[in-house]
């Protein structure tokens, strides 16, 4: 079967083609991030309408990329949610559109689900079962896999993602939009001088929280000169706390399932501390670790074809009515097959 995946849930329009035998055959991506920079942060109804701009052509341009027709795609799956009501729409209703044009089945996707599943895409991915470090701008959650749709959330974050508390940390600092990706290049000219707090990791529990942490930096930045030096060193500080606190806890979660399969996968996910830390955490446990490749960190299509794929081989298909969830829980889904 060939699936069409579409990826609309915030700032980023990926389509892609994924074949259940032969893998990837095309994958796009479409960054918002110029129009969004001169705002400091994503305008939900500019998204929107880029997306409607963007979307077709790439549909179009992915089936050439791959010599395929739409007589060729065996189903569509596409973002149904978490993310922003406006950018889901556009990607609901053009993908259920399509396979009411098409006469082929639609399934809809949860975005949390493609980005748990992105290192499925690898060459060698992971087995079932394993724990799954969600870590995004939005979520931050540990998950316990057993299949595709058998999930059991350990923790979550109890106020900001550490995806969130990046880019609130970034404008703290002066960093422009997309703070995340700039703090961290930033602490890469830091030095270690400040002791920043592990939020929550004193406790027993896998939930986290990052507020507390934000505040503390912002509190030290007050209290310095705010050279470029002091910014530095308090962005190797911050990103430092992160890095350990989802490294103890995933260490913690490990442990409590007795699992030895660590899965690691959201837009955070690429920070190159983060990857360290967990690394050398899962050699000392004696766990295997996956991250996807830096492509697939992100928001992409890739990962949604993949997801929908699963699910339409099991016989899961939506209705006509287009669906779309700003707020989804993971743990409502339902196991595939």
């Amino acid at each position: 079967m060939i699936v069409l995946g579409i990826e609309t849930s915030c700032d980023e329009t990926g389509v892609a083609l994924y074949h259940s035998e032969q893998g990837l055959l095309s994958d796009l991506l479409y960054s918002q991030i110029d129009l969004h920079r001169e705002y400091g942060g994503v305008v939900p109804e500019l998204a929107s309408r880029d997306h409607i701009r963007k979307l077709a052509p790439m549909i179009r341009q992915a089936l050439r990329d791959s010599g395929l027709a739409h007589h060729d795609i065996g189903g569509i799956a596409y973002t149904a949610g978490p993310g922003l009501i406006g950018a889901l729409l556009v990607g609901a209703a053009t993908a259920r559109s399509l396979a009411w044009a098409w006469q082929v089945p639609a399934v809809a996707v949860h975005h949390m689900e493609g980005h748990l599943l992105a290192p499925m895409l690898e060459p060698e991915p992971p087995k079932f079962p394993f724990v799954a470090l969600l870590i995004s701008g939005g979520h931050t959650q540990l998950v316990e896999v057993e299949g595709i749709g058998r999930y059991r959330i350990l923790g979550e974050s109890l106020d900001d993602a550490a995806g969130e508390a990046f880019d609130k940390t970034a404008k703290m600092l002066g960093l422009s939009y997309p703070g995340g990706p700039k703090l961290s290049a930033l602490a890469g000219t830091g030095k270690p001088r400040f002791a920043f707090p592990r939020p929550m990791t004193d406790r027993p529990g896998l939930d986290f929280s990052f507020s507390g942490l934000k505040t503390f930096t912002l509190n030290t930045l007050q209290a310095t000169a705010r050279s470029e030096q002091d910014k530095a060193d308090i962005a190797l500080a911050f990103q430092g706390a992160v890095a350990d606190t989802l490294t103890i806890k995933s260490r913690r979660a490990l442990r409590q399932t007795g699992l030895k399969t660590l899965v690691v996968a959201g837009g955070v996910s690429a920070n190159i501390q983060i990857r360290a830390s967990l690394r050398a955490m899962a050699e000392k446990e004696n766990a295997a670790i996956y991250f996807p490749r830096p492509a697939f960190c992100t928001d992409n299509g890739a990962m949604i074809a993949y997801a929908g794929c699963q699910r339409l081989l099991a016989g899961q298909q939506e209705p006509l009515a287009i669906k779309a969830r700003p707020r989804w829980p993971i743990g409502e889904l339902t196991a595939a097959g």
